[in-house]
């Protein structure tokens, strides 16, 4: 039995399940377009502010911009007003996702303390309320594309309540939920307990995605396995290594894969990211937004602390490259272009 399968959320189908999950901050297009690239099946925009974009859709927009060769994408937005998440959910319609997520989930104090994010599983009602204005939106706007959610375990471990949270979610017309089995109060610490993936995987008509605790391909095939889920989706475990969704579609389909993806070739992938970035935002901002990315991308690189110390300093695109380029002639005792393993 193979756990990598094609996966219908309602009106799309979506040729693999291994999924790239919204992280603020990081999936931006350049992100998105690397994950494509290496197997990402199905990618989702950071989150996006409903009350900011109907604000000012200009200064939004770069962020809900399909990315190169993204054929499959959802935008995701966060709010707790219906109205304005109807609203919001209109003026997606330049771009075409094929899916709108609505953020049930995020743990920042910025977002709870609006009433959106997780704090709407303190309110099971107004998440309905939202999801089905949403929808009604998207059958307004967008030609009735997919409605999704993700969500959490619960506000905290005294209040666990996904179960009653996805339930109203798809009555009011959710094609799919993705549960990051955590709770708020967790944040990103402690340890994600499948388990409740598995039992609203029971309970459910739709698809459930999971989230929690994935950093290599091995995680998700058991989280395939020991949940059922109808897919996964990686967030931390794909930041400076976006060749996770290749390697968990070989493990997935093949019972192996190529390991490990070598320093230099995770440090040309970081500058082509870096290149992308550039583009869409212009040089400086690249470099600064640059700084966390390739933290990740030298995460277990031989020299990669030196490397790191050396880069938060980088002001420009070819000050990145030189010091790659010093990284390899150093680690190779070879002289190396600054593009090129």
């Amino acid at each position: 039995m193979s756990y990598y399968h094609p996966l219908v959320i309602g009106s799309l189908t979506v040729p693999g399940n291994l999924f790239l999950a919204p992280i603020a901050g990081y999936t931006d297009r350049a992100f998105r377009a690397l994950c494509v690239e290496e197997g990402a099946d199905f990618t989702c925009t950071e989150l996006i502010s409903a009350e900011a974009l109907i604000r000012n859709r200009v200064r939004a927009e770069p962020l809900m911009r399909r990315a190169d060769r993204e054929e499959r994408y959802a935008i995701q937005l966060f709010g707790a007003d219906p109205e304005v998440m109807y609203q919001a959910t209109a003026l997606l319609a330049p771009y075409h996702p094929e899916a709108v997520d609505i953020n049930c989930g995020c743990p920042v104090p910025k977002v709870v303390k609006t009433g959106a994010g997780s704090a709407l599983m303190r309110q099971p009602s107004l998440l309905g309320r939202i999801v089905e204005a949403v929808v009604r939106s998207s059958r307004d706007h967008l030609q009735a594309v997919p409605v999704t959610v993700k969500m959490r375990s619960g506000w905290d471990q005294a209040s666990i309540n996904y179960e009653t949270c996805a339930r109203i979610a798809v009555e009011a017309g959710a094609v799919m939920v993705s549960l990051h089995a955590r709770t708020r109060a967790q944040g990103y610490g402690g340890k994600s307990d499948w388990v409740h993936i598995k039992d609203l995987v029971s309970r459910l008509a739709v698809p459930v995605a999971g989230s929690g605790d994935l950093f290599s391909p091995e995680d998700a095939e058991r989280m395939l396995r020991e949940t059922a889920c109808a897919g996964v989706l990686f967030a931390r475990g794909a930041l400076g290594n976006p060749f996770i969704f290749r390697a968990a579609r070989s493990l997935l389909l093949t019972g192996s894969y190529n390991t490990p993806v070598e320093a230099a070739e995770r440090l040309r992938t970081g500058l082509r990211h870096m290149q992308l970035l550039a583009q869409d935002w212009g040089e400086k901002r690249a470099c600064r937004e640059m700084r966390k990315h390739f933290c990740a991308y030298t995460k277990g690189v031989p020299g990669g602390a030196l490397l790191r110390n050396k880069l938060v300093h980088a002001e420009t695109l070819e000050e990145y490259r030189a010091l790659c380029r010093e990284w390899a002639e150093t680690e190779t005792g070879l002289p190396q272009s600054p593009d090129r393993g």
